[in-house]
């Protein structure tokens, strides 16, 4: 037996221990329950892993991200154990981690029903309990093909060994090396209980699932394709503990409850019309009035930091397209054209910057000009697939608060700066407070210009992200074709991140537009452009606070800002002059004088979330006060008319939430 040195990682510091010839990662990390997996060189691996001279080994908590992936994607694999048992004629496809869960798609006769679910769960538990254990093998394409003769998907997979995708899940499978199958093996006999074709790793044994449950069952497109077979798709999820089982699960009965798709019914603020179309929405009076208000913040905002408005067409020649290249790398995300004026193509325009660089162009421009900064509610399409579109959050039509800012390059650093600095105070103005940003860099298969070019962009923005304090997470390959990117993440009140603004610098447009100015010399310069968009679409914007407020929009946001309840109809004409006096001052104030008694009035109000219920009978009436019920029940009593006008105004005012 020789020895062989190895260094054991453990977050900054470095162990280097001599073991025996054989020695596993899971001997190096013996009696570390949390360690599921190890990293060596960079590269996950089992604990199965028998060590080499030298490596250098890294143990893989559960609840890492890594970890969780593990734990997540072995649980896919004991589903899909459990639906071949009860469903022998099963045919496997793809079961990759995802956030928060793991699925595992079937070709079956029939959907799975809620009840086959209970029953897959129940023999996941069994086999969970039996503690089968996860052994990796090596094995040739030809073997491959041989053992999995039974298995049509696993085949067409090994036959794109080398190409798999990360966007459909085919990756977990087949990688670009060498092709493994996963056999779990029974704990006592060893014997062959289930096999997968997969790359790994795996946790040591089922028993290392702590806690797991099947959420739902869907259609699903085999790799994503209309072309292809339709599967079915089973969801679920598994955590390191029972305790963050039942967290997410609480979790997601919240998300639910906030859901701007059910909020947006019951507080009747828009709807998808089927006969409109998947994507599409329209927002109802109530829901106009909270778009309108946001709309006209934004402007008034705008406008104090030098924006100029412009408007643009629905469509265009596809002409344009050609020069801005979004027909050479956005044309899947475009509607097909319409054929008009004897065969020439007319394209929904997808963005606005090409038009933004018209109105440029459309007379000599002088640096003294510069920045110039145009701002546009513009409405845009894009063609996304049905299987992507959600609510307001994914649209196929929406409008975006979109600017293009022109500048000298001298002016490009202190623009940048000035802009993110812009953005995040007016998100701040509509309740939004934990940020991070991200930076969006090239896409090596898809972009336009030199990488020079590139390099001074990006590292232009990663400065002025920096500056900002906040913390700055790299996204390698993010970036538009046409330049690099920095995203605004932002945290909701129960903790999901939703991307916001971004912002965008583009020397490539200007470039293939032949933007210029005429500079203080008198030659022709080109100028820097900076896209940017601060809600992303007012749709989704939409969305996100009223799934961040639940519904209860603060005051000035509310589209109902207070309801007059009278105790009976002899106080409602008080009530009326109260609403009239209130509306004089840009109050959106209403009276429920409807036959239904007081306290289901002031539960309609609830249900709608009105912030202030205004409740007069003879005491408030003769004294020339009123009653505020707040939203959580509490009530402040005989307040002067004037003064409760004046109240609802200044909370207006000051954007708070009551």
């Amino acid at each position: 037996m020789s020895d062989v040195r190895v260094i054991i990682q453990r977050d900054s510091e470095r162990e280097e221990r001599t073991v025996t010839t054989g020695t596993t990662a899971a001997e190096l990390f013996a009696g570390e329950r949390s360690i599921i997996a190890a990293r060596v060189a960079g590269e996950l691996k089992d604990l199965a892993y028998v060590v080499s001279e030298g490596d250098e080994v890294e143990g893989v908590e559960i609840s890492s991200a890594d970890g969780l992936n593990i734990l997540r994607h072995s649980t896919a694999h004991v589903m899909a154990q459990a639906v071949q048992e009860l469903f022998p004629e099963a045919k496997l496809g793809i079961g990759p981690p995802v956030k928060d869960g793991f699925y595992y798609d079937f070709d079956v006769e029939r959907p799975f029903t809620p009840e086959d679910l209970k029953a897959i769960e129940k023999k996941m538990q069994e086999i969970q309990k039996r503690g089968q254990r996860f052994s990796r093998r090596v094995v040739t394409d030809e073997a491959a093909r041989e053992e999995l003769a039974s298995e049509p998907y696993k085949l067409e997979l090994i036959g794109i060994k080398g190409s798999a995708s990360t966007d459909d899940g085919a990756d977990v499978e087949v990688g670009g090396g060498e092709l493994t199958i996963y056999d779990n093996l029974d704990a006592k006999t060893g014997d062959l209980c289930w096999k997968d074709l997969c790359r790994g790793p795996h946790l040591p044994t089922t028993r290392n699932i702590p806690a797991f449950k099947l959420m739902r069952n869907a259609a699903a497109y085999w790799r994503g394709s209309e072309k292809n077979p339709m599967l079915q798709r089973i969801y679920g999820t598994a955590w390191p503990s029972k305790e963050e089982l039942k967290a997410h699960l609480d979790f997601l009965i919240e998300a639910e409850k906030r859901d701007h798709r059910k909020l947006g019914s019951e507080l009747d603020l828009f709807s998808i019309p089927e006969q409109i179309g998947s994507g599409l929405a329209v927002f109802h009076p109530k829901g106009g009035v909270v778009r309108r208000v946001m709309e006209d913040y934004s402007r008034r905002r705008h406008e104090e930091e030098g924006y100029e408005f412009v408007y643009t067409p629905h469509a265009t020649k596809g002409k344009l397209f050609e020069t801005s290249g979004h027909l050479d790398w956005y044309a899947d995300g475009m509607y097909p054209p319409m054929q008009l004026d004897e065969g020439v193509d007319y394209y929904l325009k997808p963005m606005n910057c090409p038009m933004h660089n018209l109105i440029f162009d459309a007379r000599g421009r002088s640096y003294r000009e510069l920045p110039l900064r145009l701002f546009e509610f513009g409405t845009v399409y894009r063609y996304e697939k049905s299987g992507v579109v959600h609510g307001l959050t994914r649209a196929r039509g929406f409008t975006q608060d979109d600017a293009h800012i022109y500048c000298t390059r001298e002016q490009m650093a202190d623009e940048l700066d000035k802009t993110l600095t812009f953005v995040l105070n007016l998100l701040r103005d509509y309740g939004l407070t934990d940020f991070y940003l991200e930076l969006s860099t090239k896409d090596p298969e898809k972009f336009v210009g030199s990488d020079e070019v590139w390099e001074e962009a990006t590292e232009t923005l990663r400065q002025v992200a920096e500056k900002q304090g906040l913390p700055l997470v790299p996204d390698p390959g993010g970036a538009a074709f046409y330049g690099p990117k920095i995203s605004v993440q932002t945290k909701d009140a129960i903790g999901r991140t939703w991307q916001m603004s971004t912002v965008q610098l583009d020397f490539n447009l200007p470039e293939r537009f032949d933007l210029e100015y005429t500079g203080p010399d008198g030659a022709k310069q080109r100028p820097v452009m900076i896209h940017r968009a601060l809600f992303g679409s007012i749709e989704r914007f939409f969305a996100v606070l009223l799934e961040h407020y639940a519904g209860a929009f603060p005051a000035w946001l509310a589209p109902v800002q207070a309801v007059g309840i009278p105790i009976g109809d002899s106080h409602v004409e008080y009530l009326e002059k109260f609403a009239a006096a209130a509306k004089k001052k840009g109050l959106r104030v209403e009276v429920d004088s409807s036959s239904d008694r007081m306290q289901k009035k002031i539960r309609n109000a609830q249900k709608q979330k009105v912030p202030f219920m205004v409740i007069v009978g003879d005491e408030d009436m003769n004294a020339g006060t009123v009653s505020f019920r707040y939203r959580d029940g509490s009530q402040e009593n005989g307040i002067a008319f004037d003064d409760a006008i004046a109240k609802i105004e200044q909370i207006v005012a000051d954007r708070v939430q009551v």
